[in-house]
């Protein structure tokens, strides 16, 4: 019986150029390997026409119209959320190439990849799970995606005053945040929005949620871990009558006196990780613990 062939869709960055050669080494080693490769097709464009790469592609796909057995996400951790958007409920496995600054999620930096592609071919890495939340509106419908997997932020728009955000949590009254927004965030994203509003790190698979206040105007009001199976209810007042929701950044204007409700997201999404890789050490060399402040 002939060995099947594993099947990668490609997510890209089409806004960061220079980075060719990384995308060649990819592409090139998945073709010795004799993989079938799928490219989305706003990353499969910028790749033919800016980066003048002859992409040897099985397919192009559009939306959430692919079937693969693994995700590889190249750019930076923005990349690897749009990416893990897209695959959703389907349970496939994302690899995250880094390629920007500074990635919490695409950890795979550009001289690792090789090392990194045969340990998916060797089957030497693990799958992390990571917990996913949602979120619903009584009065419109969310655009796009209602799914996060770092974060969903309640917050004022533009210039306006700062805003009150009623919190209820499995039915009981927690705070009236008043501050220019709140931060719930999971454990994968609280390095990201909640970090820089002071809130903490939780390591992944914790099963718990962080409540994060942007800029509270009472110093006493700071934030609350809470229970990954908590339901968060929230109503928002506004001098502006209106209030932005940003799901994993994508951000969309409701109207006050919406009812929001967040709940943890009926399925996870599969990180992979190579055996060398640990969620400290990842800590460790992002943030510069430890670095010699003499220097």
């Amino acid at each position: 019986m002939a060995k099947s062939r594993l099947k990668f869709a490609l997510f890209g960055n089409e806004y960061q150029v220079k980075k060719s050669a990384s995308i060649q080494k990819i592409l090139s080693y998945l073709k010795l390997k004799r993989a079938e490769i799928y490219v989305d097709k706003t990353f499969y464009d910028f790749l033919i026409n800016n980066q003048k790469i002859d992409v040897e592609a099985d397919g192009v796909f559009e939306g959430y119209n692919f079937d693969v057995d693994y995700v590889i996400s190249m750019g930076g951790d923005g990349t690897f959320l749009k990416a893990a958007s897209r695959v959703g409920a389907k349970g496939i496995p994302v690899i995250g190439v880094n390629m920007g600054r500074l990635g919490f999620l695409a950890d795979v930096l550009p001289s690792e990849i090789e090392e990194a592609l045969d340990a998916i071919f060797a089957k030497n890495y693990r799958v992390e799970e990571h917990t996913a939340i949602q979120i619903e509106a009584d009065s419109e419908p969310i655009e796009g995606n209602p799914f996060a997997l770092n974060d969903i932020a309640v917050l004022k728009r533009d210039n306006a005053s700062m805003i009150t955000i009623k919190a209820v949590v499995n039915g009981d009254f927690l705070v009236n945040y008043q501050a220019d927004g709140l931060v719930i965030c999971t454990p994968t994203g609280s390095t990201a929005y909640n970090l820089s509003n002071g809130g903490p790190i939780i390591v992944p698979q914790s099963g718990s949620l962080c409540l994060t206040p942007v800029a509270p105007h009472s110093l006493n009001i700071r934030p609350i871990v809470i229970n990954d199976d908590s339901v968060i209810e929230l109503n928002v007042e506004s001098r502006s009558h209106n209030f932005l929701v940003a799901v994993d950044g994508r951000s969309q204007k409701l109207v006050e006196g919406t009812k929001l409700t967040i709940r943890k997201a009926p399925y996870t999404i599969k990180i992979v990780k190579t055996c060398s890789r640990r969620y400290f050490s990842t800590l460790r060399e992002k943030l510069m613990w430890g670095a010699d402040q003499r220097q």
